[in-house]
This record gives C-alpha cells, sequence and structure tokens, in this order.
C-alpha cells in the first residue's frame, strides 16, 4: 500500500464519524493509477455547510486528518477553496478541496469517491457530466504576439531574467497545452511532456528553454514562434481569426533586434 493510500483510509476512518461530511472524493494521477512515490494527493471534502469561505474553518478539517504541518489556499492557482497541505510522518504533499453538494456537480474530471455518507456523490456523479477547461485558440491568438513583442523589449533592454521567466510562461500556457491536445491529452500546461509527447514534438519544445545569455533567448523565442505556428496551422479551425498583422509587425521588430 502506499503512503497516499494510507493516508486516504486514515481520512475515510475518521471523516466518516463526522456529521458535517456528506463525502470523499480523490482525484488527479490517481484516477490513471499513475501514482508513486513523488505524487501529491488531491481530496475533495463534501460537507453540509460551506467551509471554503474561512480558512480557518479548512484548516481545522486539515489538522484532523493526520499531522498536520501547514498549509494555505489556492488563489495562485485560481482556486481559493483549495487548501494545500504538507504532512509529516510521512512528508506527503496534500490539496484538499473544499465543496459543497451543489459545487460538487461543476467538475474537471469524475473522482473516486472514497466515502459517500448518503449516496449523493455517486448519485451526481452518474446524472451530470464533467468538463475539462481546454484552450480558447482565439485568446491565445490574440494574445501571442503581443506576449512576443513584450519578450524582446525585455531581450532588447538586457533584462534577460524576465525574459527568461516568459519562456517558461509561453510553454505553460500556450505550447503545453497545444502539444497536449495535438497528442490526444488533456492540455494540462507542461505536465508529464516528458512523457505523454511524441519524441519529436517534446524536442521542439525543449528547444524553447534558454539559457542566461541573449542569443541564447533569441533562439529560443524564434522556436517558440516556429512551433505556435505549426500547432495553429494543425489546431485552429478556419474560424480563428489570425493576428496577420500584429504578426507580420512583431517579426519585423524581431529582426531588428536580432
Amino acid at each position: 500500500m502506499t503512503i497516499q493510500q494510507e493516508f486516504t483510509q486514515k481520512c475515510v476512518s475518521i471523516l466518516q464519524k463526522d456529521e458535517s461530511v456528506i463525502g470523499l472524493a480523490v482525484a488527479g494521477s490517481w484516477l490513471t493509477n499513475e501514482m508513486d512515490e513523488f505524487s501529491d494527493l488531491d481530496l475533495v471534502l463534501v460537507t453540509k455547510q460551506k467551509i471554503s469561505h474561512d480558512k480557518s474553518l479548512m484548516i481545522t478539517y486539515a489538522q484532523k486528518l493526520g499531522n498536520f504541518l501547514s498549509g494555505f489556499t489556492g488563489e495562485h492557482v485560481g482556486e481559493p477553496r483549495v487548501l494545500i497541505c504538507l504532512y509529516d510522518n510521512p512528508l506527503l504533499h496534500v490539496d484538499i478541496k473544499f465543496l459543497t453538494i451543489e459545487e460538487f456537480a461543476h467538475r474537471i474530471e469524475n473522482p473516486v469517491v472514497l466515502l459517500d455518507t448518503d449516496g449523493q456523490l455517486q448519485k451526481i456523479i452518474e446524472q451530470t457530466t464533467y468538463q475539462f477547461p481546454y484552450p480558447d485558440y482565439q485568446w491565445l491568438e490574440d494574445r501571442f504576439w503581443i506576449w512576443v513583442h513584450y519578450a524582446l523589449l525585455k531581450i532588447g533592454r538586457g533584462e534577460y531574467t524576465e525574459a527568461f521567466d516568459f519562456m517558461g510562461f509561453v510553454r505553460m500556457v500556450v505550447l503545453g497545452p497545444l502539444l497536449h491536445i495535438k497528442n490526444g491529452n488533456l492540455p494540462r500546461g507542461v505536465r508529464k511532456v516528458e512523457t505523454q509527447l511524441l519524441a519529436e514534438d517534446f524536442e521542439a519544445l525543449r528547444n524553447t528553454i534558454p539559457v542566461y545569455n541573449r542569443e541564447s533567448l533569441l533562439e529560443s523565442l524564434a522556436n517558440a514562434v516556429e512551433l505556435y505556428r505549426s500547432l495553429r496551422a494543425e489546431l485552429y479551425a478556419d474560424s480563428i481569426k489570425l493576428q496577420l498583422s500584429t504578426e507580420m509587425k512583431v517579426m519585423e521588430y524581431f529582426e531588428k533586434i536580432r
């Protein structure tokens, strides 16, 4: 039994005695049988009363479940209902999403139900459909070329650290998701690109990783542009309005900087 499985067993034994709890489910890599010693644990705790409006209440629940070290809420990833926790003995990263039964119906995947006091969780899973968020191609196209220009400004000024960070941003928000879609995966940023992309696709993505100097930053940015153009051609429908005038002007400026 893995440390994650042992932890969830303890959670169930504790929470099934709590009358305020409707159920507990687990999501993330648990669903695809990809958990290993480095995996975190994604729990969904459904309660009768709303908990997520009060961090102190969230922490109180988290402290019941194990040797709680510390935790913080997930505003930085757009999900304040999640408490990101670190437990000890064993040292384990656990994300706990606190939901009401109404909120549970709106989900990006079907979790595995571990505790369901009166069958409500399973009923919702059977009667509703989950929807994983996919990128809006028009949203990406409208922004990509302005982002490239911004990176060129930073390189031109010698602010290489910001330009370096930009490359990570564009991989996470644009290139990683599009490559995952091309390869038939869910668009989870750059998660597991080392194993879930075709070798040539991963190599194209790896070529957007610079070292800290001007020449490498410009080369990596050029590779990112080339990769984006190829993915755009393969994935975007004709209904997507391409920002060709912006692209042309930005690429002219690219040559000026280069």
